[in-house]
């Protein structure tokens, strides 16, 4: 697994876990990056992760409308609370790092949600970002 990709991954942790513990995302954030102090072997994979959770916090207004936009008919709080993650993360790299190709950040995101969510999870991330994608500037 790539150091990205383990990034992706802590990037979820983070996203979810705050979710479900009903913290916000700079306490989940902050806990993570204790976490990471004490395992240098995580550093790697830490900064990029950070990153993308800092990022998603930025534009959390704009990418939370998106997902409600191009979900037809699904809400956020109707979503699996992966699915939410694994999203915010997706468009993040799709609309905010150049450094990321389009396909990759949905690629990235698909394979996550096959392995982390439910059986028509995949689907509905790879559709949800294509369209998205297909509106974006190229990468």
């Amino acid at each position: 697994m790539s150091a990205r990709t383990k990034a992706r991954k802590r990037a979820i942790d983070i996203l979810y876990a705050a979710d479900i513990r009903h913290t916000t995302i700079p306490q989940s954030l902050a806990m993570e990056a204790e976490r990471a102090a004490n395992e240098p072997a995580r550093m790697v994979s830490w900064l990029y992760a950070r990153d993308i959770v800092d990022g998603v916090v930025d534009h959390r207004e704009e990418i939370d409308e998106l997902i409600e936009t191009y979900s037809q008919g699904w809400t956020l709080s109707r979503m699996p609370t992966i699915d939410r993650a694994i999203l915010r993360i997706g468009i993040w790299e799709i609309l905010y790092n150049d450094a990321v190709p389009h396909a990759v950040a949905i690629d990235e995101a698909v394979e996550a949600a096959k392995v982390l969510s439910t059986d028509d999870s995949a689907g509905f991330v790879n559709g949800l970002l294509g369209r998205i994608a297909q509106t974006a500037p190229s990468a």
